[in-house]
């Protein structure tokens, strides 16, 4: 779709990230599983906002960093992603348009508050979050605004969306618009503790719609059940057109088919924060990808994103950084 109005339309989370530095200790006397993200209510939310140190607000969730990403590096995206009427669900409204993204999701009024994450960082750069999906579990198939899915060259989705039946159900529709216009389904995995909860169902989905899958080496391990890598990725070779694998200082894979591109690592980064790597990649990936480049360079772009990200706090890089970085590869 050349003539597209979109390159990327993005499905997710709209959430508020409240990032702060932590010890193992914390995690381990507050039972918070480590590098995961784990749902909890809104008590537990106040419970743990109390114990945080100084935080760090910055408009977050999953697609939201990746759709941010991709419309500063200069491409025309979308988003669709339930807030609150309330102060952080402001904050999320005009950051993500900030950023050039359209976003005319409706927002929730007299209910649940905006979604919160709220994201411990450990020394070694780890990121264990813990989030109030609030507002978030009030999306459904009447917020997917079809028109925009319909005038995209690729509609991208998080698997933690999955958690909510009715956002399950908006993503599914979303996807079969998608395949009704030619518009290519790309798919996230998000979490291997997600992933575990739906794997057969991930593994249906994938058949029959993703085009593009994106997941760490956690996430497709615990998709395809094995502790081997390669083995994972001549199964996922086997269900989607194309897959994105990151694997941290190992770099990434890219396979479409019998084309592999193993993708190196950028080198001589110093990790601060983790949070939102696997976003920045997919930002990175896509933005190319849309533009017409190959695999490989659509795999370069999305890791210098990435570890671009990792050099910083907070799941989204300055603008001026991420057109350093695409003039640079690209």
């Amino acid at each position: 779709m050349s003539n597209a109005k979109f390159d990327v339309t993005a499905i997710g989370n709209a959430i508020v990230d409240v990032i702060a530095q932590a010890d193992d200790a914390l995690l381990v006397s507050h039972n918070l599983p480590k590098g995961a993200m784990n749902l909890i209510d809104a008590e537990m939310a106040e419970k743990l906002y109390g114990i945080m140190g100084p935080g760090k607000e910055a408009s977050g969730g999953s697609a939201g960093n990746t759709i941010a990403g991709i419309a500063m590096l200069g491409g025309k995206t979308a988003y669709i992603g339930k807030v609150a009427d309330d102060q952080l669900g402001k904050i999320f409204t005009h950051d993500i348009r900030a950023a050039g993204v359209t976003y005319d999701t409706r927002p929730l009024t007299g209910g649940l508050p905006t979604a919160r994450s709220l994201i411990f960082v450990t020394p070694d750069a780890q990121r264990t979050m813990q989030t109030f999906l609030g507002a978030c579990t009030q999306l459904g198939p009447e917020d997917v605004n079809m028109d925009h899915v319909s005038a995209s060259k690729v509609i991208y989705m998080e698997g933690y969306l999955w958690d909510l039946p009715r956002a399950k159900q908006a993503m599914l529709d979303a996807a079969m618009k998608a395949k009704e216009n030619g518009v290519k389904v790309s798919l996230t995995l998000s979490d291997a503790f997600c992933v575990a909860r739906f794997r057969d169902e991930f593994l249906d989905l994938a058949e029959k719609y993703v085009d593009i899958l994106f997941a760490n080496e956690s996430e497709i391990l615990s998709l395809y059940q094995t502790d081997d890598f390669d083995t994972a990725l001549q199964q996922v070779r086997e269900h989607c057109e194309i897959a994105a694998l990151t694997r941290s200082e190992k770099g990434s894979v890219v396979v479409k088919g019998n084309e592999i591109h193993v993708i190196d690592a950028v080198k001589g980064v110093k990790v601060v924060d983790t949070t939102g790597a696997g976003d920045a990649y997919a930002a990175g990936f896509l933005y190319a990808y849309t533009q017409g480049t190959d695999l490989k360079t659509a795999g370069k772009l999305g890791g210098a994103m990435a570890a671009q990200v990792i050099s910083q706090y907070g799941p989204r890089s300055e603008k001026a950084d991420v057109l350093k970085l695409k003039a640079g590869v690209l």
